[in-house]
């Protein structure tokens, strides 16, 4: 028996397991499609992967910010009828009498320290730690720099929990599942408009993706998968999951499968339509 493993992709090692799509021309680690239902696209995008920057254009950009920094170093024109500045002279500061302004007047008092005040003086300095207060444990995030589709993934990380799930098969990525709230997923929102019969309250989570690995396709790994995004969806508190498959899309170009898949999966059908039908489960 093949040794079966699920990880949630709550970090960018996670996210590196997520396996390839069966079509080359798309990519589950740059698609957008759900979360943005305007202009959202399931193709493959290598920029959002980061360190795909071309040697040819990190040279030109390279070049470009060099020739930007000499411009901004350049010294500027003298003017000829100032007084030369003083090399540590500071025009903003304000006049003291230890470090008078050349502009000053010297028969004037100098200018007494302006008196401290403590609700903007302190802005920087951390807070003292009150030690009755409770603490509160940190909340786990995405780093800024990490993946846009990562980002896009870990969003809820630390309210709703993670976004998708990998299907290891003896350590070796098989399957890949998208999922969360409904809010979550704009172009869900807007096919569910399109049906008013379906359930108002409470809103269920969604599965937007699910699929498998050309090499290990018919193995019922996107069965086992589902089946413990249900069952952690119900954990986490939802009555009912949704999806929107396309009929018309090509087996590998779609990225919520087949309805005959939904069915084998324990949803029913909820509604029938020749584009954009709706499977729905109650858990």
């Amino acid at each position: 028996m093949p040794d079966l493993e699920i990880v949630d992709v709550a970090d960018e090692a996670a996210f590196r397991l997520i396996p390839p799509c069966a079509d080359p021309s798309f990519d589950h680690r740059s698609c957008d499609y759900w979360e943005d239902s305007d202009r959202g696209s399931k193709a493959r995008r290598t920029g959002w992967l980061g360190g795909s920057e071309s040697p040819d254009a990190a040279a030109g950009n390279a070049g470009a910010a060099g020739n930007a920094a000499a411009v901004q170093s350049a010294p500027a024109p003298a003017n000829p009828f100032a007084p030369p500045p003083r090399a540590d002279a500071n025009p903003f500061a304000p006049a003291s009498a230890a470090a008078p302004r050349p502009d000053a007047n010297p028969f004037a008092p100098a200018q007494a320290s302006r008196p401290r005040n403590p609700f903007l003086d302190d802005l920087d300095e951390t807070p003292a730690e009150n030690p009755f207060a409770p603490k509160r444990a940190a909340r786990p995030a995405i780093a800024a720099e990490a993946p846009r589709k990562l980002q896009l993934l870990g969003r809820g990380l630390g309210i709703f929990g993670s976004y998708a799930k990998v299907l290891l098969v003896d350590g070796r990525p098989a399957a890949y599942c998208q999922f969360g709230p409904l809010s979550a997923y704009p172009r869900a929102l807007r096919l569910r408009d399109l049906y008013p019969k379906l359930p108002s309250a409470p809103l269920p989570a969604v599965i937007t993706c699910i699929a498998t690995t050309s090499e290990t396709r018919r193995a019922g790994h996107a069965l086992s998968l589902v089946a413990a995004v249900c069952d952690d969806l119900g954990r986490r508190g939802f009555a009912a999951v949704e999806v929107y498959p396309e009929v018309m899309a090509r087996e590998d170009a779609t990225p919520a499968a087949r309805t005959e898949f939904w069915i084998r999966a324990g949803f029913r059908l909820a509604v029938d339509d020749d584009h954009y039908p709706v499977v729905r489960k109650e858990l």
